[in-house]
């Protein structure tokens, strides 16, 4: 089962990697290998995000989720994406935005690839910190039987009844972040979380309004074979994937901008973080799908969603200070690899415990 889920991700690595070292000898291979762990580490809590949503697509979705969007991922986040941030910064067209990528320059080079899209990163930072922040407080301020962090769940939970509570939180948190921003950026880091607020309300809206048409109209279609049992088809599953895709950029954020801290080569990047990151973890989520781990394992979820909070808060962070990526790796593994020990505790509990014995039956 691991080498048929992860066996073509390994395969491609090795191509990554070998490209990689034709293109710039041992020091990009080494710069590429990295990367690719680097992707890795941030985008865990991503792939159990992905994977549970992932569970309520059709066949034919979840095949569109890794083939079109490996494309999106890795084109579209870890090359196109740049490169338009950069020649909308610079006012640069296309060719002019890939031809001054290719030049060498770093962070602190004015006027350099790397050093435009450091500048546009309070503004990135903002867009996608606030998306992940409105889906951390969604899923918390929901009413679950489950919880893990009780401590903490329960009163965020009661939280969750004020209507339009995680909408004010995430308003009042943009505000903060746009006030310690360096001058003559607060309008910009306040319009780029708005747009990110507006994104996620529309995206979850609208896939909300269209899983209930699906709903509405499922006895016809599974009369006629054409529904798979509770998976999402039509316009619910394209919105499903397109909530996907906005998920995976919005956590590509902090791997793109931080991997320009290690290269600013823009092959590198694509290779370490698009061929070898962006695709294991696609992997990865795949199998969790297949193995069912998400059911078997039940407080991954919140341990993901947990560190989808603290990814949340380290973007809107680095508006104004410098966060090591290492930092961000550390806290996402921390949380999944803390509810996963936790979720095999519960595990042994409820298997040392003694079948209930049906009184009524005897």
């Amino acid at each position: 089962m691991f080498m048929k889920t992860f066996g073509w991700s390994l395969g491609i690595t090795v191509v990554a990697l070998a490209v990689a070292f034709l293109y710039g000898g041992v020091q990009a291979l080494i710069l590429c290998a990295v990367l690719g762990v680097l992707e890795v580490s941030l985008s865990f809590d991503n792939a159990v995000v992905n994977a549970r949503i992932l569970e309520k697509m059709s066949a034919f979705w979840q095949k569109i989720f890794l083939t079109v969007g490996i494309l999106i991922a890795v084109l579209g986040m870890r090359v196109a994406f740049p490169l338009l941030i950069v020649g909308i910064t610079a006012n640069l067209n296309p060719v002019q935005a890939v031809q001054l990528a290719l030049e060498k320059g770093s962070i602190e080079t004015p006027g350099s690839y790397a050093y435009l899209l450091h500048e546009a990163h309070p503004q990135i930072a903002a867009f996608g910190g606030v998306f992940l922040l409105l889906l951390f407080l969604d899923f918390m301020f929901e009413e679950r039987e489950l919880r893990w962090l009780g401590i903490l769940e329960k009163p965020l939970a009661v939280t969750g009844r004020l209507p339009g509570a995680s909408t004010a939180i995430a308003l009042l948190i943009l505000v903060a972040s746009a006030a310690m921003v360096r001058p003559g950026k607060e309008v910009d880091v306040l319009i780029a979380g708005i747009l990110g607020m507006v994104t996620y309300v529309l995206v979850n809206g609208l896939g909300g309004l269209f899983n209930i048409e699906e709903d509405d109209d499922a006895p016809a279609q599974a009369s006629s074979g054409t529904r798979g049992v509770g998976k999402a088809v039509g316009k619910a599953a394209f919105m499903l994937f397109l909530y996907l895709e906005l998920i995976d950029a919005s956590f590509s954020f902090d791997g793109v901008i931080g991997a320009f801290a290690i290269t600013s080569d823009p092959i590198i990047i694509a290779l370490g973080l698009g061929l070898i990151g962006a695709i294991f973890v696609r992997s990865l989520t795949v199998f969790l799908v297949r193995e069912g781990t998400l059911d078997e394992f039940e407080y991954l979820d919140h341990g993901a969603h947990w560190a989808i909070g603290a990814l949340a808060i380290i973007l809107l962070l680095t508006i104004s200070i410098d966060v090591n990526e290492v930092v961000t790796g550390l806290i996402g593994v921390a949380f999944i690899g803390a509810a996963f020990l936790s979720s095999i505790v519960r595990n042994r509990r409820a298997a040392a415990q003694p079948p209930k014995v049906d009184t009524l039956a005897s």
